[in-house]
């Protein structure tokens, strides 16, 4: 994590809830049997301290969600399960009106967080770069950036986007959804905005990273990482984004379809930077589905992701946008597929033809995620997943086979 993002916030390490007795949640773990070692404990610890002050319903979903970056399980899920459970019982009781005071004479935090916010205004909180070159780096979250290049971005000079408010934006208006570019993936996950559009938001979040990772992780970053398999990315691909990027003194328009050059290679010259993006706000004749296969459920990269954005009238189809990731070296519109599917009758004659079409237009590689031929039939499979979901009516699955 980039230290600039750290600025204006309380950091809090296990030790900073230390107090003469354990704390519920401390007393929960203990009391389940899902202590365990030295690394995940404080891990749990802290996530479900975390659940415990945040304004989320009191349930067992929300609190199990809370600890989903914690992926060790060395006692066992269901210990924790319990625990997350005995957690959730208690914030029941909570006081909304003053949460704070509640969780302090609850023994959920010491005494010392009621000054933390007086502390943070008196700190200079003033979040301007101070690079010691002309070129600092523009840094979102860095959830990737410093994974895939930590020496290089250790000794760069950097400029953090993710603190600044007017980049996080998110509204409607004019019948169009604008985001800033610094917008997280959780920022996306909570917004009454877009939770409106995508009544499916919730769960399609659910399998994008990990909880600590959403709460960091820019979509705007997401877009400039350019990785084949970015779920964002193919998200709003399929809405048919468009992008405002900057040079600090001009702003340009790009589609994020043709913002991907090859493999790594976008459309945004060193002194620019993309600014927000926006998209039009599907009506009633629109239907968006988001669909992600990887090894495992939740906490891993795709394999194969894909989204759709079906246009109907009756039982036509008057427009598509799809979008799929893990078939090529870029995150890949699917154009030609789209086009065929325009004008078309939903049923199983129309899916299979555009299935062989879309077979066509990726070109997938073998790699530790799946060969070739099974990312081609498992985005075939996904394709037909997008219509039995939209359109279960008038497309069977028995008709696929």
């Amino acid at each position: 994590m980039p230290l600039q993002n750290a600025a204006g916030k309380h950091i809090v390490s296990v030790e900073g809830i230390n107090q003469p007795q354990l704390s519920p949640v401390q007393k929960a773990i203990v009391e389940e049997g899902g202590t365990q070692c030295g690394f995940c404990t404080i891990g749990f610890v802290m996530s479900l301290t975390g659940y415990a002050m945040n304004e989320e319903a009191a349930n067992t979903q929300n609190a199990i969600a809370s600890i989903d970056g914690n992926i060790c399980r060395c006692t066992g899920y269901k210990s924790l399960e319990r625990a997350a459970e005995r957690v959730t019982q208690l914030k029941k009781n909570q006081s909304k009106d003053d949460q704070l005071n509640w969780l302090i004479k609850e023994a959920f935090l010491p005494e010392y967080f009621k000054d933390i916010q007086q502390r943070l205004a008196q700190l200079n909180q003033n979040q301007a770069a101070h690079p010691t070159d002309n070129t600092p780096k523009i840094v979102g979250g860095g959830t990737d950036l410093y994974v895939q290049k930590p020496e290089e971005m250790a000794h760069s000079s950097v400029q953090s986007f993710l603190n600044q408010p007017d980049l996080r934006t998110i509204r409607e208006e004019r019948g169009h959804v604008y985001i800033g570019a610094a917008a997280t993936a959780q920022d996306i996950r909570a917004s009454k905005v877009m939770q409106d559009i995508f009544p499916n938001l919730y769960e399609d979040m659910k399998l994008v990273s990990s909880t600590p990772i959403r709460n960091m992780a820019t979509i705007g970053g997401n877009f400039v990482n350019a990785s084949p398999i970015g779920d964002m990315t193919i998200f709003f691909l399929a809405l048919d984004t468009t992008l405002l990027i900057s040079d600090g003194t001009q702003n340009r328009v790009v589609k994020l379809r043709h913002f991907y050059n090859g493999y790594k290679e976008i459309d945004l010259q060193a002194n620019e930077h993309i600014e927000s993006f926006y998209f039009k706000t599907p009506d009633s004749n629109a239907h968006f589905n988001f669909e992600k296969v990887c090894k495992r459920i939740h906490l891993d990269i795709a394999s194969v992701n894909t989204a759709c954005l079906i246009f109907t009238n009756g039982d036509k189809i008057t427009g598509a946008h799809l979008s799929a990731g893990g078939v090529a070296p870029i995150p890949k519109y699917l154009g030609q597929t789209a086009l065929f599917l325009a004008g078309k009758p939903i049923n199983s004659e129309t899916l299979i033809a555009a299935a062989k079409l879309l077979q066509d237009e990726v070109a997938p590689i073998s790699d530790a995620r799946g060969s070739a031929n099974y990312k081609k039939l498992l985005l075939r499979q996904l394709f037909f997943a997008h219509f039995l979901k939209l359109f279960p009516d008038q497309v069977q699955l028995q008709q696929l086979t």
